[in-house]
């Protein structure tokens, strides 16, 4: 190790201006050394660009690259070019005379320097050069665009010879006062972090031209007074202004700082996790020492001080591995260390397990890389394993993945305990933290039905060349299946003496992790064992093609605007019949169904519902992957219910697509569910409550569309469905049918023809059996259905509209005259179903309502019903204003009711009944009943009266 004479300069003793020489020469030995290494790694046109840009930066020349005009500020301080840069220049254009700058004032560009990993052990070929160039604080805003638009240009000219360079333009005066306008490197994450870039700068910058920091000369033990200190420098003439630039100390650290740099390397690392490991943990160490903290380029100042110039152990990675190391090693966290170093070693990337190219001597960062891997106790295995992670598949990957995973997890509650406990976080802090923590939740925390992503950046390919598949029995039950992935070509007495690569009860869930982790690719060969499934090679490779293009590799990142809001679908993927043929007793005995019934929900005579399962994959809008799986009867409602329930209230909906590949009638399958889920899109998308009729075989069901709150009830039969639709409705609540429900039913016609504030009574006449159907809709659309005798029309509507007209008079007269409330009043309409003959086509006609005439009068049958004790009522009859009681006739009391009425006809005749008014405000206790209500209780108490009157 070189070693020389520690220099304690002091500056109340007084200075000697040849410490200060000495000092400043120990500096650039080690920026020359740095310099030198990399140049060694470029090639030599890039070798050109680090050579020439002092020197096109130094001069304008029309003929030069970078050339603006002649008044763009150029002049480096204290420039001056030697001979080898001027041949090359020459080179460039032969017409290019140098002329030194005299008597032209003060050069308006301070001083270049070089940031990043060139020089360094983790110098690569596709580094790129992020050049900081200091400039006067005098130049007017012309001046600096145009040094700008030099900069962009020889930024252009360094990428064609090879080269990718940045140039950022840096004033120190503002600098200092931690103002900037513009990033400093190209992966700088904002102005945040002032000190800590300032800390880095100092510590792996190369000097290229101009003046040098005036830092390099301030002790360490006198950086609390570093202001004072370089003010004496300067007025007692120890060192010349126009040789020194300031950009400031480094005497304290604000703790926000280290909360901006963490939040910046925990959102790189949760791609590239190997990358911001080093940094993150750096920030970790420094942010445990708040508020006393040694920033390693203190501890860099300190070594050229103590003579310590050993380029390998100034190296800026090898200082923050040492810094690392001690921290993690205090601490017995061993696992933690061992990232660490795996960390640093990929950095580096120079696989020391292979012998260098052939006739190559090896590099110094080879032989630091050697010196550094032995000190840690590595063996040839280790070192195996490491070089080869390209070739690193599943099993090593999810090994290493856990790892990272801990340790940006524990970086992350690390980085939140201490923005409470510094007081640091600010409002914004906060904000940004909570969006971190969802970043970090939607890339690796695990939960039911989430496809896990295990290559952050581990591995560049996870691909496998040959796969086999299995379905086998389940440990979990006898009569359960579950499915493994296994590598390699295995056969079917091959595949239980091997350890599978993933194991999932459902296949859709194990091929969308295969996909998500670039598993399979349209390389990769699978060998198929279906066990029971239906499962053909054919079928697996359409679902693979499905989960490929609707969900394409690689995801972009997630927008920090989708991270403020919960998570939305954004792609949804149905797969219908996964391994399942609905036809298959058909596909046993090879025969082939002809049915003019061919709705995949009710197939052929027998009404056969084909979608039998579902599988439905989501990626939403934090990128998440998720597989659900629904079977079972009621398998495509619940899926539709769960699918609009997970759909935004308001914004863009989701891409949807559904596919199927079964055995028998694919197509018409996906394409049924397809139209059904379009249909229910738009249904819902109004966004008010409204319902959807479904018909799935025999059965019936009825969504409940209630935006976030979708539910199904699901109906047995005709009659279950006319109860549930008679069902009391808060509000006026739409209903939509689906084209295939109740076909061929008069339901099909009278449903869709709901309205508001309107009351709708359709009638069907079945003169052959001497019957009347009556359906009605209220005016929040609820159903009311009742069959009777019919002698003739208006006998058969006219107790209905009476009945109805008295209900519209009582509602009218509980409502305040004052009108600026007031509902609009109800509408009454009649429509008959014609024809009666079922064989030809159905249709609705609108009819007049009855007139009552004179001569034909009817007899007033008015009830009123009261409350009792728990769900028992109190009913009063009045016939024709004579009252018939409960109190008076008890049990007896529709008997009663029923001989009074039978004594008012002409020959006794037994037709019947019915209730023209009915009371229900004491039952109601104030509160407004539609009018289904009422003609449930009508049709409750015409029932009993009517069998009384058969009786008596």
């Amino acid at each position: 190790m070189t070693r020389t004479q520690e220099i304690r300069p002091d500056i109340d003793d007084g200075i000697d201006r040849k410490v200060l020489a000495q000092l400043r020469a120990r500096f650039l030995q080690i920026n020359q050394g740095r310099l030198q290494r990399a140049m060694e790694a470029l090639s030599t046109r890039q070798q050109l660009v680090l050579k020439l840009l002092p020197l096109l930066l130094h001069v304008n020349h029309p003929l030069l690259p970078g050339y603006v005009s002649a008044s763009t500020p150029a002049g480096l301080s204290g420039f001056e070019p030697d001979d080898a840069s001027l041949a090359e220049v020459q080179r460039l254009t032969r017409s290019f005379v140098y002329k030194p700058r005299r008597g032209q004032g003060a050069a308006p560009l301070h001083g270049l320097f070089l940031m990043g990993s060139l020089g360094t052990v983790a110098q690569a070929e596709q580094s790129d050069m992020d050049l900081w160039l200091c400039h006067s604080p005098n130049l007017t805003a012309q001046e600096l665009q145009d040094l700008r638009k030099k900069c962009d240009q020889l930024e252009s000219w360094a990428a064609t010879q090879g080269a990718e360079v940045h140039v950022f333009l840096v004033d120190p005066q503002r600098f200092t006062q931690g103002a900037r306008e513009a990033q400093l490197t190209s992966d700088d994450c904002g102005t945040t972090q002032h000190y800590l870039l300032l800390d880095e700068f100092y510590r792996t910058a190369i000097w290229l031209g101009g003046r040098t920091p005036i830092w390099w000369l301030v002790p360490v033990y006198e950086e609390a007074r570093y202001h004072d200190y370089c003010r004496t420098l300067l007025s007692k003439r120890f060192v010349r202004a126009e040789d020194v630039l300031d950009l400031g100390n480094l005497a304290r650290i604000p703790p926000e700082e280290f909360i901006g740099a963490g939040m910046w390397q925990l959102y790189k690392g949760i791609e590239s996790p190997y990358k911001s490991a080093l940094k993150l943990l750096l920030t970790e160490v420094y942010a445990s020492e708040h508020p006393k903290v040694e920033c390693l380029a203190l501890r860099f100042k300190q070594a050229v001080f103590e003579g310590r110039l050993d380029l390998d152990e100034l190296d800026p990675y090898i200082v923050v591995y040492r810094r690392l190391e001690e921290y993690l090693s205090t601490r017995g966290d061993h696992e933690r260390l061992e990232l660490i170093r795996r960390c640093l070693y990929l950095k580096v990337n120079k696989k020391i397990s292979r012998p260098p190219t052939r006739g190559r001597s090896k590099s110094w960062q080879r032989l630091l890389l050697e010196r550094l891997t032995a000190e840690w106790g590595w063996q040839a295995r280790q070192l195996n394993v490491l070089d080869s992670r390209s070739q690193w598949k599943v099993r090593q990957v999810a090994a290493e993945r856990r790892v990272l995973v801990n340790e940006l997890t524990y970086s992350y509650r690390f980085l939140s305990q201490f923005a409470r406990s510094a007081e640091a976080g600010s409002s914004l802090n906060t904000r940004d933290l909570n969006v971190l923590g969802r970043r970090l939740y939607a890339a690796f925390e695990r939960k039911a039905g989430k496809v896990e992503f295990i290559n952050p950046g581990i591995a560049p390919d996870l691909a496998e060349d040959t796969l086999t598949l299995v379905q086998h029995p389940s440990p979990e039950a006898p009569n359960d299946y579950q499915w493994a992935l296994f590598n390699g070509s295995l056969g079917a007495q091959e595949w239980s003496d091997f350890a599978p690569l993933k194991r999932a009860r459902e296949l859709i869930e194990l091929l969308a992790w295969c996909h998500r982790n670039g598993v399979i690719d349209s390389s990769t060969r699978l060998s198929l064992h279906p066990g029971s499934s239906d499962l053909t090679d054919f079928e697996l490779s359409n679902l693979i093609g499905s989960l490929q293009q609707s969900f394409p590799l690689p995801q972009p990142s997630v927008e920090e605007a989708a991270l403020l809001r919960a998570s939305v679908p954004s792609q949804v993927l149905l797969l219908v019949n996964v391994g399942v043929d609905p036809l298959k007793q058909h596909s046993q005995m090879n025969v082939h169904m002809t049915t003019g019934r061919t709705d995949a929900l009710g197939y052929s005579g027998v009404r056969e519902n084909l979608v039998l399962t579902l599988d439905q994959v989501v990626l939403n809008s934090w990128n998440e992957l998720q597989v659900s799986r629904y079977d079972g009867q009621d398998a495509l409602l619940d899926c539709l219910s769960d699918l609009l329930n997970s759909l935004p209230v308001s914004g863009p909906q989701p891409k949807v697509q559904v596919r199927c590949f079964c055995r028998n009638r694919a197509q018409p399958i996906a394409e049924r569910v397809d139209e059904l889920l379009r249909d229910l899109f738009t249904t819902y998308a109004e966004g008010r409550q409204s319902r959807y009729l479904v018909q799935v075989r025999q059965h019936y069901h009825v969504l409940q569309l209630t935006p976030g709150q979708v539910s199904h009830a699901a109906l047995g039969d005709l009659p279950a469905l006319l109860e549930h639709l008679g069902a009391e409705q808060a509000l006026y609540s739409p209903l939509h049918l689906d084209r295939h429900a109740l076909d061929g039913d008069d339901l099909a016609l009278i449903l869709p023809m709901g309205r508001p504030q309107c009351i709708q009574l359709f009638y069907r006449l079945h003169e052959a059996s001497g019957e009347a159907e009556l359906t009605l809709l209220d005016e929040r659309n609820a159903l009311w259905r009742r069959r009777l005798p019919f002698r003739d029309e208006q006998s058969l509507l006219t107790p209905i509209q009476r009945f109805l007209q008295s209900l519209l008079y009582r509602r009218n007269a509980m409502l305040p005259l004052d009108g600026a409330d007031n509902e609009p009043a109800l509408e009454i309409l009649y429509y008959q179903l014609l024809p009666d003959a079922p064989l030809r086509a159905q249709r609705l006609e609108r009819r007049l309502a009855p007139e009552a005439q004179i001569s034909h009068p009817f007899y007033d049958v008015q009830a009123i019903v009261e409350p009792g004790d728990g769900r028992q009522r109190h009913v009063t009859l009045y016939c024709n204003h004579r009252e018939f009681s409960e109190l008076e006739y008890g049990r007896e009391l529709y008997r009663a009711v029923a001989q009074h009425i039978l004594a008012q006809r002409a020959g006794g005749e037994r037709y019947p009944c019915y209730i023209t008014d009915l009371d229900l405000s004491a039952v109601l206790a104030g509160q407004q009943a539609q009018t289904a209500h009422y003609l449930r209780y009508k049709s409750e108490l015409e029932d009993a009266l009517n069998a009384a009157l058969q009786q008596v």
